[in-house]
């Protein structure tokens, strides 16, 4: 079993607000937000009794004797005026609307992709596959030019962000042999759906596990790693207790890890499947947070928070939700992990719970297990200042297990 490290930090730290979605489940279900809910939901209840209402007048006309009976054959002597009523498609046109703005970020993915020449060393590349479900997942590849194929890396990105965030560390891994796999879930970055919803995480990691099988049939025989940040260290978590999964992955790199994500209140885990299930896509302004810094690096904050392809709106409901669910899961099976894994966190994150990681570590069952927890160090690890000495940790990992 491996130890424990601690890093410190630099003290001086540079706060930059954000108003990106990350970390705030617990201001998703403020008591604010909980009487803008109510109020919706009264709405949104008078609106279905409105037809049943019209029913039982018409009931009482019928026992009054009234002439029609709402619904009786009328007066042969009265005519009969019918008002067309317009219906307009809102759904379709709320559908077309998605499949729009999906079309303009996977163009500007596949853009970014294409235009990418700066490294020589690396080659990337992106291709497309779709789900069980319908949905079409957009993926990129960075493959090194010059360097033999040692092992491969599947990637797996955060909340609110994309694969294509994680470019410089690709070529960092590629230029130590390791080939690396990305793909964006669904609802961000290439991939369908609306613009970070995501219905189901259920179905991310079942996603995930499908692009695994796909990056394991093109490399046969090569090991296998996987990284996951915050909710997509969540996804690879989970998907790796999957025996069929695990027996094919020869370990997993987790930073800042969505382990530990807990609401304000109990009372919240009790509402929210609720809440979920009448308005899975209704964003909160009082969701929208903020003061929660993700970085101490403010160019690497400004470089994310004008990223077209990362969602800074109000979190849904449903998102949040699926969050709640996850995270809740982990922690009641994080005996049964047994791959060999690597978690980072820094002690200052609070978007997910760096307690949850040392939890993680004290408690898994695998016998190869480091942490290393960086004192101070916000939540995006690798867009720290430190990322350089980060990334060459996280790599050393990966080659003492080749």
């Amino acid at each position: 079993m491996r130890n424990s490290m601690v890093k410190k930090g630099d003290d001086s730290t540079t706060i930059i607000l954000t108003s990106g979605a990350s970390g705030r489940i617990n201001a998703l279900f403020s008591l604010r937000a909980l009487r803008s809910m109510w109020l919706l939901i009264n709405t949104f209840v008078l609106i279905l009794l409105l037809p049943f209402r019209g029913r039982r007048q018409c009931m009482t006309a019928e026992k009054g004797g009234g002439v029609g009976g709402c619904g009786q054959e009328e007066d042969k002597s009265s005519k009969s005026v019918r008002v067309p009523v317009a219906m307009v498609p809102w759904q379709r046109t709320a559908a077309a609307a998605v499949d729009k703005e999906v079309a303009a970020r996977r163009a500007l993915a596949i853009k970014r992709v294409v235009e990418d020449k700066e490294n020589e060393e690396s080659l990337r590349e992106f291709s497309l596959f779709v789900t069980s479900r319908g949905d079409t997942m957009f993926t990129q590849s960075w493959t090194p030019v010059n360097v033999k194929v040692r092992g491969l890396v599947v990637l797996l990105h955060g909340l609110n962000e994309h694969s294509g965030r994680y470019s410089d560390f690709a070529k960092q891994l590629n230029a130590n042999g390791f080939k690396v796999y990305g793909m964006d879930w669904i609802g961000h970055g290439g991939s369908d759906g609306l613009h970070a919803y995501v219905h189901s995480l259920n179905d991310v990691v079942a996603d995930m596990k499908m692009f695994l099988g796909k990056v394991l049939a093109e490399n046969p025989a090569v090991p296998c790693f996987c990284f996951g940040h915050s909710t997509g260290g969540a996804i690879v978590l989970k998907a790796v207790l999957d025996p069929k999964v695990r027996e094919h992955v020869a370990g997993i790199v987790l930073t800042s890890p969505a382990i530990g994500v807990q609401p304000s209140h109990p009372i919240f885990i009790v509402l929210a499947p609720v809440f979920s299930f009448l308005l899975p896509r209704y964003q909160f302004s009082a969701a929208n947070k903020r003061g929660i810094a993700v970085s101490r690096d403010p160019e690497a904050l400004v470089a994310k928070y004008s990223d077209p392809l990362v969602f800074t709106g109000s979190i849904r409901i449903r998102t949040g939700y699926e969050i709640l669910r996850i995270t809740a899961y982990l922690q009641q099976n994080l005996s049964k992990v047994t791959v060999p894994f690597f978690v980072l966190h820094g002690t200052a994150d609070s978007v997910t719970d760096p307690e949850a990681s040392r939890k993680l570590y004290e408690e898994a069952s695998s016998t190869d297990k480091t942490i290393k927890l960086y004192e101070g160090f916000l939540h995006d690890l690798l867009f720290e200042p430190e990322k350089e000495e980060i990334t060459k940790t996280i790599i050393a990992w990966l080659n003492s297990r080749l």
